[in-house]
């Protein structure tokens, strides 16, 4: 299967919070994105694309105050949006805490993982309007809304219908126009990282630095304001 970096994941307090500080950390002000009704939230984006990282944008997400939780909402919200350590951290600053896959196989993935003693969560099918069309993937969520590895292992996602022929056609990064920040790369710390380096492995992820050492997901980028890193500092 193939599988690279498809996109990061900032939390903030709020959507308002989140712009806030891009403006003032990347330079940029992220372009409009959507909201997920299953899981009352909403979020911004923009491109990060390079010819390395061919797929990559970055995603500022938030509860949505607003919205009205369906009747058929899952328990928990995707990314351990619900976890109050996490929420606590995201207080006073928006915070890198995660990384999303695409895969061109997720099932295949899922077994993978498995395989290696890690349930990664069911495939659960999502959309929203964008300004080319509908967009349609496949993302895997725990019940328990958990990440795993502290962030540092990403959730698997696959573009476009199952039976899609350009399953990638009505990808963000299709409408998403250039920002003027760009992904360097993304290294990663964990005190398990010779497992994880075997669940990058089976999922065929490669070109990310793993070593040993406390938890943290580091992600460096171009900007206008310079060379910005951001941490996940373990969260």
């Amino acid at each position: 299967m193939k599988t690279q970096i498809d996109h990061l994941v900032v939390v903030a307090q709020t959507l308002e919070q989140g712009v806030q500080w891009c403006e003032a950390t990347l330079g940029v002000t992220p372009g409009p994105g959507g909201e997920h009704a299953q899981y009352c939230t909403h979020n911004r984006l923009f491109k990060i694309a390079t010819p390395s990282h061919p797929l990559a944008y970055f995603e500022i997400i938030a509860i949505n105050a607003d919205a009205k939780k369906p009747a058929n909402a899952l328990a928990k919200r995707w990314f351990d949006m619900d976890d109050a350590a996490l929420q606590a951290a995201v207080a006073t600053a928006p915070r890198l805490v995660h990384f999303v896959a695409n895969t061109d196989d997720i099932q295949a993935a899922r077994i993978a993982l498995k395989a290696q003693g890690i349930d990664r969560g069911p495939a659960v099918h999502a959309s929203r309007h964008s300004r080319r069309g509908v967009l349609q993937w496949q993302i895997t969520v725990r019940e328990d809304g958990q990440r795993l590895f502290n962030g540092a292992l990403p959730s698997l996602i696959q573009w476009g219908k199952p039976d899609a022929a350009e399953p990638l056609r009505l990808h963000p990064r299709n409408s998403l126009p250039r920002s003027g920040v760009t992904l360097q790369g993304i290294t990663v710390t964990h005190p398990t990282v010779a497992k994880l380096q075997a669940a990058y492995d089976a999922i065929g992820l490669g070109g990310i630095p793993l070593a040993e050492g406390p938890a943290n997901l580091t992600a460096t980028l171009q900007t206008p304001k310079g060379l910005v890193t951001l941490h996940s500092q373990g969260i």
